[in-house]
This record gives C-alpha cells, structure tokens and sequence, in this order.
C-alpha cells in the first residue's frame, strides 16, 4: 500500500472533469481530501492523500499527468513560534484540521501532527508566528 499527501491544481478547462472520481472508478485508489477550492470557469486546488496498491496507484499518477493537472507532493512543515505568537487566536479559526487550536487556557496551540500544510494560518498571522519550512 502506498500513501502519500498532493496538491493538484486543475486549469479553468478541468475543473468540471471528473478527475477525483476516475481516481476512485477507474484506479481503485482511496481519496482523502484535505482541502479544496474548486469554483466553475477558474483555476482550482484539492489537497489530498492518495492511497492504494503500487500499480493502481503508479497507472493514478500517470492518469493525472496526462490529463494535465498539476501534481506537486505536499512538502514542508508548519513552524509555529510561541515566543512571537500574541495569542489572538485568529489562526484557530481558519485551521481546517484542528491543529492550531486554543487550549483550556484560551492559549494557542499547535499540534503538528495534525498539520497538513495547507497555509490557510499563513495569512492571518498579523505576529508572522507560522512559518513553512521546506
């Protein structure tokens, strides 16, 4: 079994393909989606983790290729830095995973195993605590 977490990025021309659901069909492959932002006639984004046997997952990636979506693996990791935090908690509220949260205390928290790298944090940090890390 192979699993690994993508960031594909579909032109105005594919976003109303089926790509996720020829994945599925066709591969056999189990689609985990992170996050998304697909809208009609624009480009889009789904943040993925892809998992199924060697080959099905290998003939998957090649699929994606050819159709011509944009494949790039998740990559880098979330820094948060405490000491420059200034707990407003405004990270908390756009973390769609729960991995910036505030603690009984009402103190941000982060816990990075739950991160999935979606930078949704990255712009609402007015102290610039988060950081990506490659």
């Amino acid at each position: 079994m192979v699993v690994n977490k993508f960031v594909l990025r579909f032109s105005s021309a594919l976003v109303d393909q089926p790509v996720i659901y020829h994945l599925v069909k066709d591969y056999d492959l189990v689609i985990n989606i992170l996050k998304a932002d697909i809208n009609p006639h624009q480009e889009g984004y789904v943040v993925l983790e892809l998992s199924g046997d060697s080959e099905n997952y290998n003939r998957g990636l090649e699929y994606l290729k050819n159709t011509g979506v944009d494949i790039s693996p998740l990559s880098g990791t979330i820094f948060w830095n405490k000491d420059r935090c200034l707990q407003c908690g405004a990270c908390t509220s756009f973390c769609p995973t729960g991995a910036l949260k505030m603690d009984q205390k009402k103190l941000v928290d982060f816990d990075g195993s739950k991160c999935i790298v979606c930078e949704s944090c990255l712009d609402v940090c007015m102290a610039r605590a988060v950081e990506v890390c490659f």
